[in-house]
This record gives C-alpha cells, sequence and structure tokens, in this order.
C-alpha cells in the first residue's frame, strides 16, 4: 500500500519571517492529523536552515527544490547535494516545468541531477509533463515517457523502490487555474505506472508514489486523490496558505 504524499513547493515566494509561520502552523496541523499520508516541504534556498529546525522532530519531510549535479566547484549558484543534507534535507524536486522552462533544464541535465540525488540518498521527486502544444498534437504520453526514459536511464531497481517519486504536473495546468480532469491525471499515471513496470518491475512500479500538479486546491484534491494511480499532489500557489494547504492534506 503506498502512503499518499502530499507535497508543497513554495517555490520564489515568502521571507523568512513567514517561511517560518507556515511551516510552524503546518508542523501544528501534523500533530492533530493522522499518521496515514506524508507531507513534504521545498521552500526556497535561503530558508531552508529556518524551517529545518522548526521541523527537527517531526514527520514533515524537507526538501530542496532543486539540487546541482556536481559535489563540488565552480558553479556559481548552484547548490550540492552535501550541502542540502548537511541543512537537514531528506528531499529534492528535480525537473520542475519552470526549471526546464526558465532555467534550461535539458532532459540531460535532468538526468545528471537525479542520479546525482538518488546516489547521495535524497528522496528525488521527479517532475515530468507536457505542455498544452504537446497535448493538443496527442504528443503527451511520448512527451512523458521521453523525459522518465532519459532521466531514469542507468537508476537502479533499488533506487526507484526506496527513493523515487514522480510529479506529473501538465505544463499547460501550472498556475493557470485549469486543471486536468481526474479521468485525464489518472491515464497519465496509469501510464507512468505501465512504464517504472516495464523498466524496473512490477514490485518496483507497486512502490513508487506517483503525483499529480497543477492548479491543486482544496476543492479538487479529493478527487484527484481518489484516482487508482494518483498517490499525492504537488501543491504550488495553494500551499502557501496553511489553511488551504491543510486542507489538501485532509482531502
Amino acid at each position: 500500500m503506498r502512503r499518499p504524499l502530499i507535497a508543497g513547493n513554495w517555490k520564489m515566494n515568502l521571507d523568512r519571517a513567514s517561511a517560518s509561520a507556515l511551516a510552524r502552523s503546518l508542523k501544528n496541523s501534523m500533530a492533530t492529523a493522522g499518521a496515514e499520508r506524508d507531507m513534504l516541504l521545498a521552500p526556497p534556498y535561503p530558508y531552508l536552515a529556518a524551517v529545518a529546525e522548526i521541523l527537527e522532530g517531526t514527520r514533515i519531510i524537507l526538501a530542496a527544490q532543486d539540487v546541482s549535479p556536481f559535489d563540488s566547484g565552480a558553479y556559481t549558484g548552484q547548490v550540492s547535494t552535501g550541502m542540502l543534507l548537511d541543512l537537514g534535507c531528506t528531499a529534492t524536486l528535480v525537473g520542475h516545468s519552470e526549471r526546464r522552462a526558465i532555467s534550461g533544464d535539458t532532459d540531460e541535465i535532468v538526468h545528471d541531477k537525479v542520479v546525482k540525488a538518488l546516489d547521495a540518498g535524497l528522496h528525488t521527486v521527479l517532475c515530468v509533463g507536457e505542455v498544452e502544444s504537446e497535448r493538443e498534437r496527442g504528443e503527451a504520453e511520448s512527451v512523458v515517457r521521453r523525459q522518465l526514459s532519459v532521466a531514469l536511464d542507468g537508476v537502479r531497481a533499488d533506487q526507484a523502490s526506496l527513493k523515487l517519486s514522480v510529479a506529473y504536473e501538465p505544463v499547460w495546468a501550472i498556475g493557470t487555474g485549469k486543471t486536468a480532469t481526474s479521468a485525464d491525471a489518472q491515464e497519465m499515471h496509469h501510464e507512468i505506472r505501465e512504464f517504472l513496470e516495464s523498466s524496473f518491475g512490477g514490485d518496483v512500479s507497486a512502490r513508487v508514489r506517483i503525483l499529480y500538479g497543477g492548479s491543486v486546491k482544496p476543492s479538487n484534491a479529493g478527487e484527484l486523490l481518489a484516482a487508482e494511480d494518483i498517490d499525492g499532489v504537488l501543491v504550488g500557489g495553494a500551499s502557501l496558505d496553511a489553511e488551504s494547504f491543510s486542507a489538501i492534506y485532509s482531502a
């Protein structure tokens, strides 16, 4: 049985005080919630240490929003797996659509980051998804399969089983207010599950959590989470409000 994972990506938002206040509020919410699902928070880099201190001793997973494919060296602005571990992170996002579109992360760069993160023991949330024009041309499934194939090339079955989650985020539904129907989302999640089975075997495929990301809100979270192959959600804007995110967590 896969435990649902409710992940919040705070993106480039908040300041130190509001990030800390949000973390405290969610910590308090978790204290009264059941233990049947997991929560993951991905604050901006500058606030990881402050949030880590607040979350210490809780079940909440602290994640970075990205990671460098390099261990150290002359890579201005990048943050290594070792630095993240030193800060108390146990997870990272990789391949978010905004990294791909704005920062130029190719499939090959995403692969290098996935391998580096998994080798370091970080739980890796691999983000995949198509843009609207690709969906309109009927290419959504082939795009997602290509992204998965490149990103997971060389990844061992034990790494995938223990440390990998996949987040399907239709790019056209991120921050737009549009949301894939639960049927559309389930169809793609099933496609991803089949890819994982063909790559790693049924046992691994049955363990990997597949999340949906794309304008998730309290009003649609319950319907999405009820789908067979949707094991959680990756939340953007709604994760910045403690009440909304807590409602999604409890959906």
